[in-house]
């Protein structure tokens, strides 16, 4: 098994509800622990009405795995504006079982087949491109963008922020007036983590 799916609460949905697909790189898939970032998402149902699916990877494969089952089997693909992933890496790389995977790869693993939606990366992982890259990602996969944070979690999660991040986009599905309201009710916290977006 490559990849572990759970659902998260529902809560109640109408046809125009948006959902955040949450993949968290774990060591072993197997382990049934619940995580940090489990229970952020709960939060975030409870609280703000936003749902999400929470998966776990171990392995490029299993990556893989969960996102073409999204992309390919799942009926509400289009309700996912946001693509959640919370694991570590470099600037422009993720880490899954010690072995260091590129955006340019993983763009290449997706081409075409991210259309209209945002990958958003914890602090777990710094998420620092040049231009070329980002394009390169974008242009790749059709993604409308990709965002995460210039300074690595060093005892300040960016959980806080992601949930309200995800929330404001419950309200609004302009990523530029989300990201512009982001950082009027938050300005402390986006500077001190350095919130980006590529786009």
């Amino acid at each position: 098994m490559l990849a572990k799916r759970r659902q998260l609460p529902q809560i109640p949905t109408n046809d125009t509800e948006r959902f955040i697909y949450c993949l968290e790189a774990v060591d072993d898939i197997e382990t049934e622990a619940v995580t940090e970032v489990q229970k952020n998402l709960e939060h975030l149902a409870m609280q703000y009405g936003v749902a999400s699916i929470y998966q776990t990877c171990d392995t490029i494969e299993g990556l893989e795995a969960s996102l073409n089952a999204l992309v390919l089997d799942d009926h509400h693909f289009k309700d996912y504006e946001i693509i959640y992933l919370v694991m570590t890496g470099e600037a422009n790389s993720i880490c899954l079982n010690d072995y260091y995977y590129s955006l340019q790869e993983i763009a290449e693993l997706f081409e075409g087949r991210l259309k209209g939606k945002i990958l958003h990366f914890s602090n777990a992982k710094v998420l620092d491109l040049d231009e070329e890259e980002s394009q390169y990602f974008l242009d790749i996969t059709n993604a409308k963008a990709i965002s995460g944070y210039g300074h690595a979690y060093e005892g300040i999660s960016s959980s806080d922020l992601d949930k309200a991040f995800f929330n404001l986009f419950k309200e609004d599905d302009n990523m530029f007036d989300v990201v512009e309201e982001l950082h009027q009710r938050h300005y402390n916290i986006c500077k001190l983590l350095d919130f980006r977006l590529y786009y």
